[in-house]
């Protein structure tokens, strides 16, 4: 009857949970309260949060500057588009210039997939724009991760994300990534990293370079399995992008603000400037929706003309949204004051180094990591490199929750490939924590049999 009062406990039958698969016996978690690095869930226990939500809570919980700059903004304003404008969303764009680097002109929107969607649709339009009318093209690598939306998802070369989505929209190419570990031609490390790059060249060439208006990248691979390239592969493919006139579009949603030891994951590689620039999670870290497309000023020029469609014809309601803005300027802020960046990379070198002493253990693989972003590649058979079990994995990831650890997998990603253990703490983690995280996994990885 309308109007009748759920009780509680039947309360959560009506929420659709995310990645969940369906279970009538068991029900997720509810998180009751956060502090720091830390989360209480409804029962009672306590959880130290090794995956930072979901990649993006990088700052902790409980950060009262934050909570205070979207309170007093939105007592200020409590809305406002940006077909019109706002001093938060003119700072903040101000701000993502300076820590990127160069001049860029951000476009706002609510998360990493919009952000990338946006980016699409402004690469092919330039190109257009630019007297290139044919270049439409963009090419993502298999493993990655690019968002769920339909042409995001498109880009995300994750074969068990797009099952039963599919066909996706047209235009899209997937290559091979950098990833030593499982190269086909039995190299290692950085040579391996430069045939992934040879090979996105001969696509390019082989589609015709005329055709191809984007290379769309993580500078790591995350969500895909921790892949972390040589320095000198990210050099390679941009240098291939000027050659070919292709735009290099860097998506930083998991990676920047700090997660892998710089402010942005491109900065690794010395002398990469990407055309564009993509943002969500850490952006805020986590605080409120926001998502930012940078493109670099050459880009934006090209959207001046008297042209009935030459303007960008794209909104997004509450991309930009005063309160969102507001929260990343105080969230870079405290990370540039705290010297989070430098913090993360000390620790991480310190600390969670030791995860690759797992190499030593039978059933692993390969350690990556690139600060506080770390991927453990699980096998049955360090000779084959076959990929461990979902039981394996499984185990894993229910031993440190016992201990009161929530580590993370690559789920639902390459059929068969479900095999890499990810471990991605707030930045703000206390030392003693992290030093006990490097000791919970290792021993519920020493327990396989």
């Amino acid at each position: 009857m309308v109007g009748t009062l759920i009780k509680t406990e039947q309360k959560q039958e009506h929420l659709w949970h995310a990645l969940n698969r369906f279970n009538p016996e068991t029900r997720p978690m509810v998180v009751s309260h956060g502090e720091g690095a830390w989360f209480t869930a409804e029962s009672g226990e306590k959880y130290f949060d090794g995956v930072s939500g979901l990649w993006c809570l990088n700052l902790g919980h409980g950060q009262k500057e934050i909570v205070e700059a979207a309170a007093n903004t939105m007592m200020n304003l409590s809305y406002s588009p940006l077909t019109l404008s706002h001093q938060p969303a003119i700072d903040l764009s101000a701000k993502i210039s300076e820590t990127l680097g160069a001049s860029y002109k951000t476009f706002f929107a609510n998360s990493g997939s919009e952000a990338n969607e946006t980016a699409f649709k402004i690469a092919r339009q330039y190109h257009k724009q630019n007297g290139n009318p044919e270049k439409y093209k963009i090419i993502s690598r298999y493993r990655a991760y690019h968002g769920t939306t339909l042409g995001a998802l498109s880009a995300t070369a994750q074969a068990n994300r797009r099952m039963k989505y599919d066909p996706g929209v047209p235009g899209f190419l997937h290559v091979v990534p950098p990833y030593s570990y499982r190269c086909m031609f039995d190299k290692g490390g950085e040579g391996s990293d430069l045939i992934a790059a040879d090979m996105l060249e001969q696509t390019i060439v082989w589609e015709g370079e005329e055709t191809v208006a984007a290379v769309i990248m993580e500078p790591i691979i995350s969500g895909g399995g921790v892949l972390v390239p040589s320095p000198k592969y990210l050099q390679r493919v941009q240098a291939i992008c000027e050659k070919y006139d292709v735009l290099l579009i860097m998506d930083e949603v998991v990676s920047g603000f700090g997660r892998t030891g710089k402010m942005f994951g491109f900065m690794h590689s010395e002398g990469v400037q990407p055309d564009i620039v993509t943002m969500a999670k850490g952006l805020t870290s986590g605080y409120l929706p926001l998502g930012a497309t940078a493109v670099q000023s050459y880009i934006y020029e090209k959207f001046k003309g008297d042209d009935q469609h030459d303007h960008f014809r794209h909104v997004s309601t509450y991309g930009g949204h005063p309160a969102s803005c507001a929260v990343a300027l105080k969230n870079i802020e405290i990370i540039e004051r705290e010297q989070i960046v430098d913090r993360v990379e000390k620790l991480g070198n310190q600390i969670l180094d030791r995860l690759r002493q797992l190499e030593n253990l039978p059933y692993v693989g390969e350690c990556r990591r690139a600060g506080f972003l770390c991927g453990i590649e699980l096998v049955e058979n360090k000779l084959t490199k076959a990929p461990a079990s979902d039981e394996k994995v499984d185990f894993v990831i229910q031993e440190c929750k016992k201990k009161g650890i929530i580590i993370g997998k690559n789920g639902d990603t390459v059929p068969g490939y479900s095999n890499v253990l990810i471990i991605a703490p707030p930045l703000i983690s206390k030392e003693e924590d992290l030093q006990w995280v490097v000791d919970v996994v290792t021993e519920a990885i020493q327990k396989l049999v």
